[in-house]
This record gives C-alpha cells, structure tokens and sequence, in this order.
C-alpha cells in the first residue's frame, strides 16, 4: 500500500486511462458540494493558484448542475479526476433514460466553457457525461517560448 501522499502513475485499462480519483456520490443536488471540495483539494495538491481552483470548483458546480438536470432520480453521479502536471480532467457522468441533447446554449455550458480550458459534452442512451479540463495558469507561463 502506498502512504498518503504518494503518487503513482495513471493506469492504462481497457485502452483508456483509469482516473486518479474516482468519486460516486447520490444524483442530488446536496452532493455537488463534495465533487466540488474534492476538485478544489486536487486542484491545490496540484499547485493550482487560488484564482484557477476557484474557475474549477465554479465549473465542476456547472458541469454537475448539467448532468443532475438530465440524471435519473435515485441513481449516482460518477465524477473521475484525471491529474497531469500543472492539469486536472474532470468529467461528471449520470444516468440517463433515453438520449438527450446537451443544451449548449444554457447558461451553466456557457459558464463552464468560459472558466475550463476545454470541454466537451457526450450523451448516450444510458448517460450524459460532462468532461471538462484546466491548465494552471502558472503552468501555461512556465512553458518554453511563453
């Protein structure tokens, strides 16, 4: 077992990347706050600067807000956090019944494509997922060239 703290790679399953952290919390509003904190701890072990975690944790509450809009009542929401240098992956996924559009045009996907450095929206049959990603502002200026 690792102690606390430690890191390890990501993991390759099934072709793709296995999220770091991976949170499965009720499909209801009162939980928002969970994925929230939990992205603002990450966002910080990451050395995000306060004004970044703060754009994040606004976002994630944006992309959970899309998602439990469309969620099935009495299921989960499955939040999965992808951690890169200076860059953190977060996607927000529910429980659907049926397809459904994601509304581009609403305010909560113009708030959080305003404050991610890239995000995206897919739907299926059976969930809606919201993926959004941040570069730290520290990191983008610490690039060569830059």
């Amino acid at each position: 077992m690792a102690p606390i703290g430690a890191t390890s790679g990501p993991t390759e399953t099934d072709g793709g990347r296995r999220p770091d952290v991976e949170l499965r919390v009720p499909a209801d509003r009162a939980y928002a706050s969970v994925l929230r904190t939990t992205t603002a701890g990450l966002a910080a072990r990451l050395d995000f600067p306060i004004d970044d975690i703060e754009d994040l944790r606004i976002a994630v509450g944006e992309a959970c807000a899309m998602v439990l809009e469309e969620a099935e009542p009495g299921t989960d929401l499955v939040c999965g956090f992808l951690q890169g240098p200076g860059e953190l992956t977060v996607s927000v996924s529910g429980t659907v019944d049926g397809a459904i559009e994601p509304d581009y045009d609403s305010f909560a996907w113009q708030v959080l494509t305003t404050l991610a450095t890239s995000a995206s929206a897919d739907a299926t049959d059976t969930a809606f997922t919201i993926t959004l990603s941040m570069t730290s502002s520290v990191a983008i200026h610490q690039e060569p060239g830059l």
